[in-house]
């Protein structure tokens, strides 16, 4: 197997790891919850560039790699409606339209058509785990903070209009890039 395809593997392993650190209400595990999720977002850029520069480009990590992906993002949208600052229907919009998009994908690979991840799926991508690291990083710095106005700021943040408003597009877009799918005359140019 090559390193990509590991590194992909190694995503998937780190997603319920992240999810149980983040969810603990330890403040090491939380702290460590930020340098699991850098980790395998690390990874994920990593196995992208070294599959490139290597020419390791495979059926399996076409489909592996936006599979880990959304493992990633999926444990981390549960575990923002489970903390109470995600509306459970914008968790259930992005895991399901990830759930679909990945059954599909199958679909295809068994009938012999690779789907390679279109850029508006990869910018898609990019949103989500940038919004998610801001939540995570403001979480983490919440619980290991002293100072009960830094700890309320973060609350009200989390709980605030500008921070739905930010959850919203993301669930839109995420909706957006799934719908889209349906819509492509060439079915390798979504994810």
């Amino acid at each position: 197997m090559t390193l990509p395809n590991q590194l992909s593997f190694l995503r998937i392993f780190l997603s319920p790891v992240f999810l149980f650190l983040f969810l603990s209400e330890n403040q090491l595990y939380k702290e460590l919850s930020i340098v699991v999720f850098l980790l395998a977002v690390f990874t994920d850029w990593y196995d992208g560039w070294h599959a490139r520069k290597f020419g390791l480009e495979s059926k399996l990590g076409i489909f592996i790699d936006p599979l880990a992906d959304k493992l990633l993002t999926s444990a981390a949208f549960i575990g923002f409606y489970i903390k109470g600052f995600m509306p459970g229907w914008m968790v259930i919009i992005i895991v399901a339209r990830d759930l679909i998009i990945t059954m599909l994908r199958s679909y295809h690979e068994i009938k012999g058509i690779t789907m390679k991840t279109s850029f508006i799926a990869k910018t898609k991508t990019f949103i989500q785990m940038s919004y998610i690291f801001l939540i995570v990083l403001l979480i983490g710095i919440q619980t290991y903070s002293e100072s009960e106005a830094v700890k309320t700021s973060i609350n009200d943040f989390l709980f605030s209009g500008i921070n739905f408003s930010l959850m919203l597009i993301v669930t839109a877009l995420t909706l957006i890039t799934g719908i889209t799918y349906f819509f492509e005359k060439n079915a390798g140019k979504t994810e």
